[in-house]
């Protein structure tokens, strides 16, 4: 063999076990990548960034129905519970001499029953 093949051979056995290495780490971090998006349920990417959308299944639409429900449900909470601070905070605020007018005009009105 002449000294240049000789080199030439030394220098790819010197430089492979690196490229095997980087291509073995890359490749990995990809398909670790890849694992995470799915255990944390992120939409997959194809080859030019655009989500693949999976099929939805009946145990998402039925998780969808449940969670849009309860959601109407925690809003007309909200709602009811904005009014009555609303009613706290007029109450607060109001002069003390209006407040128990209020309250003696509901005693009357009821009749003076306790």
């Amino acid at each position: 063999m002449d000294p240049e093949a000789q080199q030439a051979l030394d220098f790819v056995v010197t430089i492979l076990p690196w490229v095997v290495a980087i291509l073995v780490i890359t490749v990995g971090g990809w398909m670790f990548n890849t694992w995470l998006r799915i255990k944390n349920g992120y939409p997959l990417e194809n080859s030019w960034g655009k989500a693949i959308h999976p099929i939805t299944d009946r145990e998402s639409a039925e998780r969808i129905k449940l969670l849009t429900s309860e959601n109407a449900e925690l809003r007309a909470q909200l709602g009811s519970v904005k009014d009555r601070l609303e009613t706290i905070e007029r109450i607060i605020t109001d002069q003390p001499h209006r407040l128990a007018q209020e309250i003696d005009s509901l005693s009357l009105i009821d009749g003076g029953k306790k």
